[in-house]
């Protein structure tokens, strides 16, 4: 590749730069002559379509502008299949074509794979789509290329954008049997300057075309004010076909209009095809024996005829629209309170739900109630009993009590007995021990 200005300074100063805008151009010359030649060609491309062939080495040299070298125990390296193996990770999409490339047998060297990934892609309509996607990661594109590489300049971002271009070619491509391998990419630059002769020779054809149609208007023109000044009841004729014609669009605006309607208006569409058919019958019958008048006349009952029966379905579609808006609101008014009654529903079913957690948190606390009755009332039944102990143990010492007390008066009374003098003190003791 070549520049064009080979002797410009900035080209000596950069030469990255210059290969760059070379690219750029073959880019731009090979996509438009693919696009030209598939759109007149008007079939399906396949792999033995030239500027197809010319389109793939091109985009085999951008891709390749700026490689880095890799070594490896074969020596050393520049490989395609590396960054573009990278558009799986940043679309899905691509898994589909990155697996089918693996497993072609065919295939033997990375280029080979790079060679079959770009024509699956084109085959696909995504390969602009997955290319914008790499040049946007310039993080990991910088460990395959160089700096100043073609995919990481605005070139590659403009290469990219002319492929949107392809997605109007349909591409059939066997990449199965094809040798991608062992092809070698060479661009051939006469096919693209014969397309240059050829647009300039398009170009003086289109210009002669175009001085004879210049001609052809004018002798047209003048032909025209010779026959409307020879011929003035021609030019009568002529407004009535133009009235006619007048009358034939409105008419075909109110089909129209009726094909919109149901199944009454594809009536009135027929109608007035018959209407139109006898209008043109009895131009055809009368016009060599009525007078401009007359059609006229005819022509405008028949007009008058037909926007009479356009006004009645309007007023018929009107009436339609309006039952359908009163449907409509009733719907509406309908949907309303069906969701208000579904409110009040799940608002009921909530308090339900609550009463329901209520309740049983009322007959957990009345059940709680009743254990602890029912320890009460067994406290209290062993409280009654320890009376009903304590009681008897009174009653066991009050028998005690009284029986002592039975046989205190009995050793008294023998006591008074048993002394030898009954004196007053003696008395009172004895007194007070009985009592």
């Amino acid at each position: 590749l070549v520049c064009v200005c080979g002797f410009c300074p900035e080209a000596l100063r950069d030469p990255m730069a210059m290969e760059r805008a070379n690219l750029l151009n073959m880019a731009k010359l090979s996509i438009k002559g693919l696009i030209e030649s598939a759109l007149s060609f008007g079939r399906t491309l396949d792999s033995d379509y030239p500027p197809l062939q010319q389109f793939f080495v091109v985009m085999e040299h951008c891709l390749k502008h700026g490689l880095r070298v890799k070594k490896s125990f074969l020596g050393f390296n520049k490989s395609l299949w590396g960054p573009l193996e990278l558009v799986e990770k940043l679309c899905p999409e691509a898994a589909e074509i990155s697996a089918s490339v693996r497993d072609l047998p065919g295939l033997k060297t990375p280029l080979g794979r790079a060679r079959a990934w770009l024509r699956l892609a084109l085959m696909q309509k995504r390969l602009a789509d997955y290319l914008r996607l790499l040049i946007t990661r310039k993080d990991l594109l910088s460990d395959f290329y160089e700096n100043s590489a073609l995919m990481l300049e605005e070139e590659g971002a403009v290469i990219v954008g002319l492929l949107v271009g392809l997605n109007v070619i349909d591409a059939n491509l066997c990449v199965k049997g094809e040798d991608l391998d062992s092809q070698v990419g060479v661009i051939d630059f006469s096919m693209y300057l014969k397309n240059d002769i050829d647009d300039y020779r398009s170009e003086e054809r289109n210009s002669q075309i175009a001085s004879i149609l210049d001609q052809k208007n004018y002798v047209e023109e003048l032909n025209r004010q010779l026959n409307s000044s020879v011929h003035g009841l021609q030019g009568r004729v002529d407004s009535l076909e133009k009235s006619n014609s007048k009358l034939i669009e409105e008419l075909a605006i109110a089909k129209n209009n009726i094909i919109k309607l149901q199944e009454e208006n594809q009536q009135l569409r027929s109608e007035n095809s018959l209407i139109l058919l006898k209008a043109q019958q009895q131009l055809e019958v009368h016009s060599h024996t009525h007078t401009y008048k007359q059609s006229r006349q005819g022509l405008d009952e028949m007009y008058n005829e037909a926007r009479r029966q356009l006004k009645e379905e309007c007023q018929l579609r009107q009436d339609v629209e309006n039952e359908l808006v009163v449907q409509v609101s009733m719907k509406q008014e309908m949907e309303l309170a069906m969701k208000l009654l579904e409110k009040d529903i799940h608002e009921k079913q909530d308090t339900l739900i609550g009463l329901r957690h209520q309740l049983d948190e009322v007959k957990a606390i009345n059940v709680e109630m009743y254990q602890k009755m029912q320890k009460k009332n067994n406290m209290i039944s062993r409280l009654e009993e320890k009376t009903n102990q304590i009681t008897a143990t009174m009653k066991q010492l009050e028998q005690s009590d009284k029986d002592l007390l039975s046989q205190t008066r009995t050793l008294a009374m023998s006591f008074v007995k048993c002394a030898s003098t009954d004196t007053e003190h003696q008395y009172k003791l004895v007194k007070d021990i009985s009592f």
